[in-house]
């Protein structure tokens, strides 16, 4: 395929992305040291990546150390498995995003291992379009979150059999699916005309029927559970 009639839609998705992360503080953790060069070189601003490994033990080290807010993580890396990386950060720091590259879509125990542990964002490495990795980023850093339409299914499973404690009204399921898709308390005040401080309402309300730990956990059960339909990308 020949890809240079996309080069300056790149050059413009970098532009975004760097406008995206413009308060991040970033660790990447990746196996493979060329995407890795890439990453660092070409697509993150140096004043935001304060860490870079290629294994699981430097990865968690470098996180504990600089306590970053969002991780950049494939599924495989050099010595040990990004999957083990995104459920120790978890663990320890749940509220620090994490992203994970996935290299290899069929190993789907431990992309489910990756889902309950809580990582925020799944993308499939040969599914990797244009414009994929800004909608993972603008659902992330709003607290929302993203996974890959190919694993949609597998993010459901096993928990259909839940639900909210109390039925939701049309706007809070409004309300949740901009959540969903990573919209502030702001950015969903001017979308369904009510005041930020009027969303927030909404979901403090959401957060108690859905007993979700947050607005990020708020997001996760909705989807789970079927109560709103899949953010566009």
């Amino acid at each position: 395929m020949d890809f240079t009639p996309k080069l300056e839609q790149i050059r413009r998705n970098t532009s975004q992305i760097h406008n995206l992360l413009r308060d991040a503080r970033l660790v990447a953790c990746f196996g493979n040291r060329a995407l890795l060069s890439l990453f660092v070189g070409g697509l993150i601003g140096q004043d935001h990546l304060v860490g870079a490994a290629t294994c699981e033990a430097a990865g968690l080290a470098l996180v504990e150390q600089h306590r970053p807010t969002m991780v950049f993580l494939s599924d495989t890396l050099e010595q040990g498995s990004g999957v083990a990386l995104v459920q120790a950060i978890k663990q320890r720091w749940p509220t620090i995003h994490t992203l994970l590259l996935i290299s290899q879509e069929q190993r789907q125990d431990a992309i489910q291992t990756a889902i309950e542990a809580g990582c925020d964002g799944l993308l499939v490495e040969s599914r990797l379009g244009l414009g994929s990795a800004i909608a993972a980023l603008h659902a992330i850093s709003g607290g929302g979150v993203y996974v890959d339409r190919s694993l949609t299914e597998l993010f459901r499973r096993g928990h259909g059999e839940g639900g909210p404690l109390e039925p939701l009204s049309e706007r809070e399921r409004e309300v949740l699916s901009l959540v969903a898709r990573g919209d502030s308390n702001g950015e969903i005040g001017q979308e369904l005309y009510i005041t930020a401080d009027t969303a927030k309402t909404h979901l403090r309300h959401l957060c108690r029927k859905l007993q979700a730990r947050d607005r990020t956990h708020a997001a996760v059960l909705g989807l789970r559970w079927g109560l709103i339909d899949w953010p566009e990308a």
